[in-house]
């Protein structure tokens, strides 16, 4: 009795956070209530609090079941010790952050909450530390990675490992956002793997 309980509570858990990102995504989260959640994922209001203390502990709890996958695969690319070429690592690391969000509906969902339907003020005020720290995160690897290629001799003479990583993450930041402002039935959004390749090319050793 008590499996078949552990497993009811994850299943409603699992439908409350469902029903939050398609709300947060419908009206923004500004604008949504838990009580709009839990209509939506059809359970009653105490249900939702009693999985999530508040709607700032469901936004985090939403972005972490669907970001920190991604991350996890992004931070093992991006310093694999494996590779001939670090910036190999650098590159396979922003294909599958764009791929991911091209190809999961659910993937760019959450990040279209997390950039363009969501203000950080009042409770949300502390959030955007905790969301920036992805990005910081990829900048400080990317560096090392750079560094390793100009060891390696793979980095374009002359280049500056800590100027290419800043380059590469403002070039990621900058993509990222304006794929989440396109529509998704554009036809650009095609072309970001050439434009990713280009983007590392630029930087290899010829």
């Amino acid at each position: 009795m008590a499996r078949k309980t552990r497993a009811g509570a994850e299943l409603t858990r699992q439908q409350i956070l469902d029903a939050a990102r398609q709300v947060f995504h419908a009206r923004g989260v500004s604008r949504t209530t838990l009580e709009q959640v839990a209509k939506a994922a059809g359970v009653t209001r105490g249900a939702v609090y009693w999985h999530f203390a508040n709607k700032t502990e469901l936004f985090f709890a939403m972005r972490e079941q669907i970001s920190l996958p991604l991350l996890d695969k992004g931070h093992s690319l991006i310093l694999a010790e494996d590779l001939a070429d670090p910036l190999d690592g650098i590159e396979q690391t922003i294909l599958a952050l764009f791929q991911a969000i091209l190809e999961c509906d659910k993937v760019r969902q959450m990040f279209e909450i997390m950039f363009l339907r969501c203000e950080y003020v009042d409770d949300f005020a502390g959030v955007l530390g905790e969301l920036n720290k992805p990005g910081l995160e990829f900048l400080d690897k990317a560096t090392i990675a750079y560094r390793r290629a100009e060891s390696k001799g793979t980095l374009r003479h002359g280049l500056d490992p800590e100027a290419m990583a800043l380059d590469s993450w403002s070039f990621v930041r900058g993509l990222f956002l304006h794929l989440l402002a396109s529509p998704e039935d554009g036809a650009w959004p095609a072309r970001i793997p050439a434009m990713i390749r280009a983007h590392m090319d630029l930087r290899r050793q010829s």
